[in-house]
């Protein structure tokens, strides 16, 4: 046995024990007779003194190792001297008296170091994943995120769920992204796609009678990349029959407060969580994934100013375009420089312009405003008062389509609160958004598009706008926010043929190529189909915000870069010669350049 422990669990209770030690080298201290080594492996770091005087072998080999080396340590547990325990470690305690050190294996110098947290250009740490994984903030991601999912299955077993395993290679479906596809060697011409989700056939295991089912699943979804999308990501994916929305959301719900009160020092904003509906996520967030931990809503002013005597307002209002407003505290005494670099931030997100309003410290609080002259004093006082604003505040206002509005001040409020400090790191807020519009109006293709996905169930009360009004309908949809990003979607099903036909048939999908998509679903909808729904946790995004990241690049073990490559390995690469031909595949580029 190579470790009789590890370098996590020694403690004083284990002093005067002989032990072994095997790990790499995290930092070593030479103070000439005696020298230090401090051993670490996935548990933590121990302490090891070696003294030339006792032990002179293990001291010569100690004098030779360097950072990052693997070795093997015998030795006896002591408690360290008085006043010179570590607090701030595990094993603080004590330290390993060295008799012996084997060295298991010598590491060249690292191209960055392992035993510090500094700033590592991104690219160098991808290419040598295998080292920045070394690093113990990486390893307390890494092992988060593994007691997240263990913790997940222990609380739906617990609930009855099934763990149920379903196809890498299915058939190319509709999921908002491009499929990544797969040649198939034995049906030459013919593909199979890497699935977006196991969408379809989580609901068919519900037509299979399995009533709860749960998978970490491995999706794929070729799609630009962002800080909390990857091409390759995991869900927790799940499905539940003879429930309603409710039941889910309530499921759910107690998931995430189990995964943050077990494993996190956050403090939960909401419990319960907030709900809101899509429309007032958006009316007073700007978002339909808002961050919770601070207020900064938005107010409607259009018939505060509709009356006034400035003339964008008043066109914008004749013409049905909503002005609306935010307070923003303590920010009266921003800069020229300062508001114009939120003027900017207004326009790169669709508005011509970005007006202000300024109440000046004091009693009086006269409001300062290049449109002021354009508002009586009574008009002032009656924004204001709407706002709630304080001498010292900073009301910002846009006037505009409602989308450009919310995209606005969705920028907007992110910027402040960072600038504020209003988005505590210690906090986590989780929301709840239901009734989200069933549809999306596509000019281009002049057809309705799925606001979630084309599964999705409408309200019940909604299902006869289908026929006058789709715009009008709402989905039995539901998206979990925190902190800003969406951790979840979900939604109860259609679980009827011929409502899911009329569907297809909204979204500009002919019977014969919904037959030919999803005759599986159609058919299967004929053999006692119950009612049934589900939802998707993104495990990544959700462990990110749990451990703190602003990336789900430090919690995956094996990322993408920016660019959807695979630095360390230099994925994707070029065919070997013969594969194309094998899969009845010949590259664009090759017959180009040939």
């Amino acid at each position: 046995m190579l470790k009789t422990h590890n370098c996590g669990e020694l403690r004083a209770t284990h002093a005067g024990q002989e032990i072994t030690l095997a790990g790499w080298v995290h930092r070593r201290r030479d103070l000439g007779e005696l020298i230090f080594i401090d051993l670490r492996d996935r548990w933590g770091i121990t302490q090891v003194a070696i003294d030339s005087k006792t032990y002179p072998d293990a001291h010569r080999i100690a004098s030779d190792v360097r950072n990052e080396y693997v070795v093997q340590i015998r030795g006896k547990v002591r408690a360290r001297p008085e006043g010179m325990t570590n607090a701030n470690m595990p094993t603080g305690e004590i330290e390993v008296e060295a008799t012996a050190i084997k060295v298991l294996n010598a590491a060249k110098n690292t191209p960055f170091e392992i035993n510090k947290e500094d700033k590592v250009d991104e690219n160098l740490r991808l290419k040598y994943r295998y080292l920045d994984l070394r690093r113990q903030r990486m390893q307390r991601n890494i092992v988060l995120r593994a007691r997240v999912v263990k913790s997940i299955r222990d609380y739906l077993y617990d609930r009855g769920f099934i763990e149920i395993e379903t196809p890498i290679l299915f058939k190319t479906t509709p999921e908002g992204a491009r499929d990544y596809l797969v040649p198939s060697r034995v049906h030459p011409g013919k593909f199979y796609a890497l699935p977006q989700s196991p969408q379809q056939l989580k609901q068919l295991l519900m037509v299979a009678g399995y009533e709860r089912y749960f998978q970490i699943a491995r999706c794929f979804r070729d799609e630009d990349q962002r800080g909390d999308r990857q091409p390759e990501f995991t869900q927790l994916d799940m499905e539940m029959s003879f429930i309603d929305r409710d039941d889910i959301m309530e499921l759910i719900e107690g998931l995430m407060i189990s995964l943050v009160e077990k494993l996190t020092d956050l403090q939960l904003v909401y419990k319960p969580f907030r709900r809101l509906s899509y429309r007032e996520a958006m009316d007073k967030y700007g978002s339909d994934k808002p961050d919770l931990r601070y207020d900064l809503e938005i107010v409607d002013i259009t018939d505060l100013v509709g009356a006034a005597g400035f003339k964008v307002f008043v066109d914008n209002a004749a013409e049905g375009k909503p002005t609306r407003a935010m307070r923003v505290p303590g920010c009266g005494n921003y800069s020229r420089k300062q508001l114009t670099e939120l003027e900017e931030m207004a326009k790169a997100n669709g508005a011509r312009g970005l007006a202000w309003m300024a109440l000046e410290e004091g009693e009086n609080g006269q409001v300062k405003s290049p449109i002021g002259k354009f508002f009586t004093v009574e008009q002032l006082v009656a924004i204001t008062d709407k706002l709630g604003a304080k001498p010292g505040d900073l009301i910002l206002i846009v006037s505009d389509i409602p989308a450009v509005i919310c995209a606005v001040f969705d920028a907007l409020r992110r910027e402040m609160a960072e600038r504020l400090g209003l988005a505590d790191p210690k906090k986590i807020a989780f929301g709840w958004i239901i009734d989200f519009p069933l549809f999306e109006w596509n000019a281009d293709e002049n057809r309705w598009d799925p606001s979630h996905h084309l599964f999705t169930s409408p309200m019940h009360e909604d299902i006869p706008l289908l026929d006058t009004d789709p715009g009008k309908a709402r989905g039995q949809q539901y998206d979990l926010c925190c902190n800003g990003y969406e951790v979840a979607g979900g939604s109860i099903r259609i679980h009827d043929r011929s409502l899911q036909e009329k569907i297809f048939g909204l979204i500009g999908l002919d019977v014969e190529d919904a037959k030919k998509r999803f005759g599986h679903m159609l058919e299967a909808f004929e053999y006692g189909t119950p009612p049934h729904g589900g939802i998707a946790p993104g495990i990544d995004r959700l462990v990110m915000l749990l451990a703190g990241e602003h990336n789900i690049r430090e919690v995956i073990a094996f990322p993408k870069s920016q660019q959807a490559a695979d630095l360390m390995a230099g994925a994707p690469s070029e065919a070997l010669p013969g594969q194309l031909d094998e899969l009845h595949i010949q590259s664009v580029l090759e017959a180009k350049n040939s």
